[in-house]
């Protein structure tokens, strides 16, 4: 219990520049679901810091969603099948005649659920339509511990999770 809990300013500077290291060395990886390669862009970076343009997570949650990133990419090149899968329209920015503009475009987002190291996760693949797909985001599954009111990812034991 606990490694995922931020404990302080310095703690968050640590995982974060250890995550943003890893996340530009992965550039790509292969998922045998899709049978190609899954992108590692700046957009998968940008969201696990913002919930949307200019609106940051709140540093607990960005502490947490970096700290999972290491075992991002053993999921994808594990992943043989989806849990789930969710397709919408979105308003993306999209550079057309060197300007960038907001359009409505047809978005699907691919889950995948898994559990490394005793803890869940799930990791979102997203596309949109016409363009490469790419990671997403990573989702830790957690409950809270009744005794410190703390957030905890796991406790070890399938039955009582």
């Amino acid at each position: 219990m606990g490694t995922f809990n931020l404990k302080d300013e310095k703690d968050f500077v640590e995982v974060s520049n250890k995550a943003e290291k890893l996340y530009a060395s992965i550039g790509e990886i292969y998922c045998p679901y899709f049978k190609e390669k899954i992108s590692f862009n700046t957009k998968g970076l940008k969201h696990l810091k913002f919930k949307s343009d200019q609106v940051a997570r709140v540093r607990d949650d960005q502490y947490t969603r970096l700290k999972l990133l290491p075992f991002v990419a053993e999921v994808l090149r594990k992943s043989h099948t989806v849990q789930g899968i969710w397709s919408t329209k979105k308003f993306e920015d999209q550079k057309t005649s060197s300007r960038w503009e907001h359009v409505l475009k047809e978005v699907t987002f691919y889950e995948f659920i898994a559990v490394l190291e005793n803890v869940r996760m799930k990791v979102i693949v997203k596309q949109v339509l016409g363009g490469e797909k790419h990671f997403w985001s990573v989702i830790p599954y957690w409950k809270i511990d009744s005794t410190n009111s703390r957030r905890v990812l796991h406790s070890g034991n399938p039955e009582n999770d």
